[in-house]
């Protein structure tokens, strides 16, 4: 996800694609409301599905956008239908990684406490109760924070400030010639340009538009719809089609559905007269895609939708025909992907469960994602596994559905599986709390003993090391151990070596973990997930030996990860090897070594999207680059540095030896260039969006290099 898109302020406010028309009281309000200093701190954008919502507040958080210095950040809940995972879409929205076992609540308003800045939760009507309780536990902890909720529904929260959001105006059946186009029917122009350039707007045309907003009901998501249907149907038919001319379309789909909840015919007036107009193969389709969450491609899309009267073959062809119509929307930075909005795909929901289909579409959903989860494990110690963690990362949203759906049904052994292959992957691209959510969940109760739960106490063990829970994790070890004894998998074994090496490193027992690394046996690296275990054994015999000391040996066994590694063409192990041979140069005197291997490291962590390791790779090229000299680019690589390191939820893994290290670094270059220039060098770096710091570090660092 991009840090900064619009304005070049912090945050992830995505661009404007398409033009905004009216609301300019409405915007005014919110505008108004969010940039005083006496301003509710949480407002409620309310009304029907498809009335614009989102859109109202997007386009006001751009205008309104300097006001908050720490970013507008942008939290998409559609996807969300389980408690529990509001926090942790928050935390992806803000970047956090996190490294502790404290709440996500905590954790956000740790980062958050001394900043300006504003949340937008967007469909919040999921899960309202949530969404209020968190905002509310957010603005009470953290001065500078303003959330702006979009949902069908009120929060119910204390202090709340609500703004109904009603459908645009629309042209009076008798309106009078040569009077200024309503709002609802000046979205409709617009819209129709792209759908129909050679559409000439006359005065009958005029009159058409008019009498089709009026029908329906001046709804922004049904104006849009309908003005995609141009390229095939044209005005004249479209309005004839619609019967634009009875009093309300979308009052008769209502009446139709009468016996429905409010929620319920309110989504079908938005949409339903799109439904009738799409083919009957594009209805089916659009019904099935409906079990996506966040987004898909097409490949996806054709493993979980084709069938029965739905040749494969004809999906890809089908999707392009729901663009056009704008029932489907490219993925906004990702052009391979697809997306639905929340009000069509709940409305392909409700057809889904019609036809009778959901059960089953919905396995086969989550057997996509489980087969894409084995896939990646099966391939993560490649030179596939940069590519995997994309994958994983872009589909968070699909694996948690397909996790869901897996852990609640009566086949749980195939969430299980899930969880422990995903999870692994999760777990080295820092995504530690969806990692461990899940697998809590997987490892809960009675698991059949076997494979996949080797697996998930390894992947749940490997995370409980790296949020420092490390007494779950030496108890988790310890089953991972004997599940794999009881399997006589001798590779599984090896990977529960590092487990227990892993924690002696971290309880500060180096001598210990050099000797129990010394024993394990040496078998040929796998391709799988527990081959980069293997890899990774390597990585506490150089860590416990820089620890000691003993220079030589730590240099002698990260040689030896970052060869066995580059033979296999995996990345994660290769970024942390790169950086502790970049200390070690650094700490034997070769600064100009250390700088490439830092850079390197830093690199190679940004593909993994791996912050912890991208933050001590910063401290330790910082360091290298005060050895060799520049204080100013030292100074604005620590600012970085400490940026980054916020997301982590503690400064240097709260690790007193790398504090102390990274407190001396930065006296030696407030003493090499002064304490205003160490402060203005270090606030233009501090200033930096994420990318673009890596983006910086990764740069030569001067005329030396």
């Amino acid at each position: 996800m991009p840090w900064n898109t619009v304005g070049g302020g912090l945050g992830n406010l995505p661009p404007e694609t398409r033009g905004f028309v009216g609301r300019e009281t409405e915007l005014g309000l919110l505008a108004a409301e969010l940039t005083s200093e006496k301003g509710s701190r949480l407002l409620s954008l309310v009304g029907v599905g498809g009335v614009g919502k989102t859109r109202l507040a997007l386009h006001t958080a751009a205008r309104v956008q300097r006001a908050y210095p720490d970013g507008v950040w942008l939290v998409e809940l559609s996807a969300l239908h389980t408690d529990g995972l509001v926090p942790l879409a928050v935390m992806e929205a803000l970047r956090l990684a996190d490294q502790t076992v404290d709440s996500a609540v905590a954790a956000i308003a740790a980062w958050a406490r001394d900043k300006r800045l504003l949340l937008i939760l967007d469909s919040c009507e999921h899960l309202p109760a949530e969404c209020g309780a968190l905002a509310v536990a957010l603005t009470d902890k953290v001065p500078g924070l303003r959330v702006l909720a979009t949902s069908r529904v009120r929060l119910g929260a204390p202090g709340e400030w609500t703004m109904t959001v009603e459908p645009l105006p629309v042209s009076g059946a008798g309106g009078e010639e040569g009077a200024e186009p309503a709002v609802a029917d000046t979205l409709f122009a617009q819209r129709a340009a792209g759908a129909d350039p050679g559409l000439v707007l006359d005065a009958p045309a005029r009159r058409r538009i008019a009498a089709i907003c009026r029908g329906l009901d001046g709804i922004p998501l049904a104006i849009e719809l309908a003005a995609a249907r141009l390229s095939d149907l044209g005005l004249d038919e479209l309005h004839t089609r619609l019967g634009a001319d009875r009093p309300s379309r979308l009052d008769l789909l209502t009446s139709q559905d009468g016996d429905a909840p409010a929620r319920h015919r309110a989504l079908r007036t938005t949409i339903g007269w799109s439904h009738e107009l799409c083919a009957p193969l594009e209805r089916l389709l659009w019904a099935r895609l409906s079990v996506f969450a966040g987004g898909f491609d097409t490949e996806a899309a054709t493993f979980v939708c084709a069938g029965g009267p739905l040749p494969a073959e004809r999906v890809g062809e089908l999707i392009e025909k729901l663009v056009a119509w704008s029932i489907v929307r490219p993925d906004r930075t990702d052009p391979a992907r697809y997306r639905m909005l929340d009000t069509v795909r709940e409305y392909g929901g409700d057809w889904l469960r019609e036809l009778g289909e959901e059960e089953a579409v919905r396995l086969r959903h989550r057997d996509h994602y489980r087969r894409l989860a084995r896939q990646g494990w099966a391939e993560w110690n490649t030179g596939r596994q940069v590519a995997w963690a994309v994958r994983v990362l872009a589909d968070r949203a699909n694996l948690h559905a397909a996790l869901d759906f897996a852990l609640a049904g009566p086949d749980r052994a195939a969430g299980v599986e899930m969880a422990g292959h995903v999870g692994l992957m999760w777990r080295h691209c820092g995504v530690l709390r969806d990692a461990r959510h899940f697998l809590d969940r997987a490892l809960a109760g009675d698991v059949p003993p076997g494979p996949a739960r080797t697996r998930a106490l390894w992947a749940c063990a490997a995370v409980a090391v790296f949020q420092g829970d490390l007494e779950e994790a030496a108890n988790l070890a310890v089953r991972c151990a004997d599940s794999a004894r009881e399997e006589g998998d001798a590779v599984a074994q090896v990977a529960a070596v590092y487990l227990r090496g892993t924690y002696l490193v971290q309880s500060g027992r180096m001598a210990e973990a050099i000797e129990l690394v010394d024993t394990v046996p040496r078998l040929p690296v796998q391709p799988h997930g527990f081959g980069a275990a293997q890899l990774q054994i390597g990585l506490v015999a150089a860590f416990a030996h820089l620890m000691c000391g003993e220079f030589e040996a730590a240099r002698a066994a990260a040689v030896e990860v970052r060869r066995a590694g580059a033979e296999c063409g995996e990345c994660w192990a290769g970024s942390v090897t790169d950086y502790l041979i970049a200390q070690i140069d650094l700490t034997q005197g070769d600064a100009a070594t250390a700088v490439r291997g830092a850079r390197t490291a830093i690199a190679k962590s940004a593909l993994m999207h791996d912050i912890v390791v991208s933050a001590v790779s910063l401290d330790v090229l910082a360091a290298a680059v005060v050895a060799r000299g520049d204080g100013l680019h030292a100074a604005r690589l620590l600012g970085v540095g400490s940026r980054i390191w916020e997301l982590t939820g503690g400064d240097q893994l709260n690790s007193p030896d790398l504090i102390a290290a990274r407190r001396t670094h930065e006296l030696r270059v407030r003493g090499e260039i002064g304490h205003e220039s160490y402060e203005t060098a270090f606030a233009e770096g501090r200033a930096m969006s994420y990318e673009e710091g890596l983006r910086y570090a990764a740069r030569s660092t001067g005329p030396q290099e």
